[in-house]
């Protein structure tokens, strides 16, 4: 099994890459994001690397960290999600914004990427939410605990959240608004306040977009 390769990046092809490691040409599927990442062509390239045997072929998937290696294996878990759609989420979030769409059970988000569909956007969501580590989604806890989830949210929160779903921001967007705002007012924040400080954590995103 190979783990990692170092090399020179040989060629790039949609999501593949030749990897020439001493000679030797790897292809190695990458998502967007890992491809944004590397240099120019014949620059030095490192691939944490994901190998997949099958009786007809031997398929490379590579990641410029860990973060994104954890995410597709994890992925990779949820029945209907193979290797091509679990590089298909990675290319359409960050790590760090997939974690946000998990917690905050956002659908929609998921089923921007390629072969995401309804059902299996739902399916991903109902069987990770409990499963990502606090190291990869990292959301921001709510009131000190440790783990941040929609139902230890109190009605304060619910309430903040909802006031901004119906303002039209995406589910996403306003769940990691309203745990920043609420990390920063703590328990004994009002609704008011709550909603008034999320408004500016997304005012303040759109500003540096």
């Amino acid at each position: 099994m190979i783990g990692k390769l170092i090399g020179t990046l040989d060629s790039i092809s949609g999501h593949h890459v030749i990897l020439d490691v001493n000679g030797v040409g790897y292809i190695v599927a990458c998502s967007t994001r890992t491809l944004r990442q590397m240099g120019p062509l014949k620059s030095s390239v490192a691939l944490l690397i994901e190998t997949h045997v099958r009786e007809d072929a031997i398929n490379l998937y590579g990641f410029v960290d860990t973060e994104e290696q954890d995410w597709f294996r994890l992925l990779t878990t949820v029945q209907g999600v193979g290797s091509k759609v679990g590089l298909a989420i990675l290319s359409s979030l960050s790590p760090e914004q997939l974690g946000q769409t998990i917690a905050a059970q956002d659908k929609s988000t998921l089923t921007q990427a390629d072969g995401v569909g309804p059902k299996l956007a739902l399916r991903i969501v109902t069987e990770l939410k409990d499963k990502v580590p606090a190291f990869m989604a990292r959301p921001i806890p709510l009131h000190g605990t440790k783990e941040a989830a929609l139902a230890d949210m109190n009605n304060v929160v619910k309430d903040a959240l909802s006031a901004l779903l119906n303002l039209g921001y995406r589910r996403v967007e306003a769940f990691a608004a309203v745990n920043a705002a609420n990390h920063r007012l703590g328990a004994k924040a009002k609704l008011d306040e709550l909603i008034r400080l999320s408004l500016s954590e997304l005012s303040r995103k759109e500003r540096a977009a």
